[in-house]
């Protein structure tokens, strides 16, 4: 079921095109999936996603796991009947919730942080940032969670490391995420054997861990790719580190990496990365900046990043990019959507929403296209040339 297959690629060069076949849908790499964190892109209807041809999008299971509870949503039909989303779905393990969000929160200044989050081999303790409430994630149950949420593609469950720690821990913390996948590769096996015949099988794939060093980022790449699951992750990047010091763990990891397998860089998405990560070999991206920008009032057009709510934009009619084909930028000028913004009008979220998004998966069928032409490189260079002019 889960078959990937290369449909392009150049002699010595780590960029391709290819297909990854799902359950729910057949996904052309390189591609972008748009972040709905909650089971829900923020302010987008499955019918805007449509109209944008978003192939695949994103879920998290921590938050769907603190709520509603993934016995809800399995009660519903899973994620994709309750979401009314046709297409394929992917949700994280939460990993890296349990332990940003004990950061942001304010959790890890708490002299009693220890009883915020614990890691212990058997699993992590956690308070939950909605109310406080103590619970308990294993990889056994992150996989249970995750097979009741029914998403095509699900993620091992792995700790992803502060870049405060030392080497150390980071070493000892990889290893744990090694073991804490054999777990997940077993109890997702016994889970999938439960299930009746009707059942829609589901791709695990693991994630490639060990912070900014390069010998423990072979390790982790080796034994990820050991387990022989349908895809890899590589996780921990885009976490505050150089862009340059992230080209260079990518370029460390991809040749440990099968390549005859989709592999999945998680919490990267901007014009530059996908441009330079896609040059290096990866395949699939997810990252809530589009969307959050756009709740911001941000937008991206061919000449870079924006704020709509300069006082230039004011009076302006022109839309947020010349010829683009979204919906916002054919209906709306930079004028309404400025004043929209300033008042927190929905609609204004929305229509910024429908623009970034349209406007990084529009650049990765580009750059599917440039690759299928032998033209990415020259695409690349032009690209940036203009957009990073400012």
């Amino acid at each position: 079921m889960f078959d990937f297959k290369i449909t392009h690629n150049q002699k010595n060069k780590k960029y391709r095109t290819g297909i990854f076949t799902t359950p729910h849908g057949n996904i052309e790499t390189p591609v972008f999936m748009p972040v709905g964190t909650k089971a829900s892109v923020k302010t987008l209807s499955p019918d805007d996603l449509n109209d944008i041809e978003a192939q695949i999008i994103l879920s998290n299971t921590y938050h769907l796991f603190l709520r509603p509870g993934e016995e809800v949503v399995k009660k519903m039909g899973g994620l994709h009947k309750w979401m009314n989303w046709k297409g394929p779905i992917l949700t994280d393990s939460g990993g890296f919730q349990v332990f940003s969000l004990a950061e942001e929160k304010g959790f890890t200044k708490n002299k009693d942080f220890k009883t915020q989050v614990k890691i212990t081999e058997e699993g992590v303790k956690f308070k939950s940032f909605i109310d406080g409430q103590t619970h308990f994630l294993t990889p056994e149950k992150v996989m249970q969670i995750q097979h009741d949420l029914g998403a095509d593609i699900i993620m091992a469950f792995d700790e992803c490391a502060s870049a405060k720690k030392t080497k150390k821990y980071y070493e000892e913390s990889m290893l744990r995420t090694h073991r804490w996948l054999e777990r997940c590769v077993s109890a997702h096996n016994k889970l999938s054997k439960k299930k009746s015949k009707k059942s829609l099988p589901q791709a695990l794939f693991g994630i490639v861990q060990g912070g900014l060093f390069k010998d423990l980022r072979v390790k982790s790449a080796k034994f990820i790719n050991s387990q022989n699951l349908p895809g890899n992750g590589v996780g921990g990047l885009s976490v505050g580190e150089s862009r340059e010091k992230m080209h260079e763990m990518i370029e460390t990891v991809v040749p440990y990496l099968d390549e005859n397998k989709p592999r999945y860089l998680m919490g990267v998405g901007t014009p530059e990365d996908l441009f330079e990560c896609v040059e290096r070999g990866i395949d699939m991206f997810d990252c809530v900046h589009p969307t959050r920008m756009a709740r911001h009032g941000s937008f991206w057009d061919l000449n870079g990043h924006h704020s709509i709510k300069k006082n230039e934009y004011k009076l302006d009619t022109k839309p947020l990019q010349k010829d683009c084909e979204c919906y916002t930028c054919k209906n709306f000028s930079r004028s309404y959507l400025r004043h929209l913004i300033f008042e927190n009008e929905i609609l204004g979220l929305r229509l910024m929403t429908i623009h970034n998004l349209h406007f990084l998966l529009e650049l990765m069928r580009e750059i599917k296209e440039s690759i299928k032409k032998n033209k990415f490189e020259n695409f690349k260079k032009t690209f940036l040339k203009k957009f990073q002019k400012k």
